[in-house]
């Protein structure tokens, strides 16, 4: 068994993580998350059922989302077991139970807003409302939920708890504080801070929960994902290019500082387990198949 990480970031890595029933392989696997069960929920992209539910040992148990979720992007599940997925082409940000129903949905299904942008992660001629290509929802401390607003936008939403939106922030641009290109993933931190990997832009932005903001991580490469670990360690993949088939997961503390540093395969999300361990999925078709999900066994 390969060992990859470095300090006490150090991971025994299993490939090819998951079996799948017979005849069934996987997709464009997008997204990954951890119920309090162990159980290992996946979600994919260009083939049916687009969630996948797995136990702690791979074994496969359940799907769901079929007719719901035409290109589910990423994942978040909170600590009462809600999975939040925004979709790419449905244009919407759903809240499911973890075995399938749909609590709430926010958007207009299939209705873009209108950014003048016509090409995934292309110059966004004017911020828009919800949405135009969501990439990832964080609920907050408070229950008020987050949206990054995308491959078209370049906009974060925050919305109440009943789903009703507060307010919208975000503008074009390259540099200023509160342009953000591509705004691929956020997180609320648990003092409702909202994180945004501002990937094209290559840093972290940081906002209060009414969007001032506060700070920013600068020098990073294309930050892709975001996983805070129950420790407070910020677990960020980095990519050189979208061609790039290795990424870098790179430990930050909550200043930002460098912790540790290590490959991996190209990087779309990663979610931690109660044990420390991590899974990884890759955003793209891997060859062959079987090898979609990573995971990451934490060594102690």
């Amino acid at each position: 068994m390969v060992e990859v990480g470095s300090g006490p970031y150090r991971y025994d890595l299993i490939e090819g993580w998951g079996t799948l029933p017979e005849g069934v392989s996987f997709g464009v696997v997008t997204g990954v998350v951890v119920d309090s069960q162990g159980r290992v929920i996946v979600c994919q992209q260009q083939v049916e059922p687009p969630v996948i539910v797995f136990d702690r040992d791979g074994n496969y148990l359940n799907s769901w989302g079929a007719g719901v979720l035409p290109e589910p992007h990423t994942m978040f599940i909170d600590s009462d077991d809600i999975i939040y997925i925004p979709d790419r082409v449905a244009q919407v940000a759903m809240k499911f139970t973890v075995d399938g129903e749909p609590l709430m949905e926010l958007g207009n299904r299939g209705q873009a807003s209108d950014t003048g942008c016509t090409e995934n992660e292309g110059p966004v001629l004017r911020a828009g409302g919800p949405f135009n290509m969501p990439t990832h929802m964080s609920p907050s401390p408070s229950g008020d939920i987050y949206v990054s607003d995308g491959y078209r936008n370049c906009r974060v939403h925050r919305y109440s708890s009943d789903g009703k939106l507060i307010s919208s922030w975000g503008q074009p641009g390259e540099s200023a504080p509160g342009e953000i290109r591509s705004p691929h993933c956020l997180w609320v931190t648990s003092d409702g801070n909202v994180y945004v990997c501002d990937r094209l832009n290559n840093r972290i932005q940081i906002f209060s929960p009414t969007g001032e903001f506060i700070d920013q991580w600068r020098d990073l490469d294309w930050p892709t994902d975001l996983f805070v670990d129950a420790n407070g360690d910020f677990f960020v993949a980095e990519r050189p290019n979208h061609e790039a088939q290795v990424n870098s997961m790179v430990v930050r503390d909550g200043s930002g500082k460098e912790k540790a540093r290590w490959d991996t395969p190209r990087n779309h999300q990663t979610w931690h387990d109660s044990h420390g361990d991590m899974f990884l999925v890759m955003g793209q078709f891997a060859e062959p198949r079987s090898k979609a999900i990573y995971k990451y066994v934490r060594k102690r």
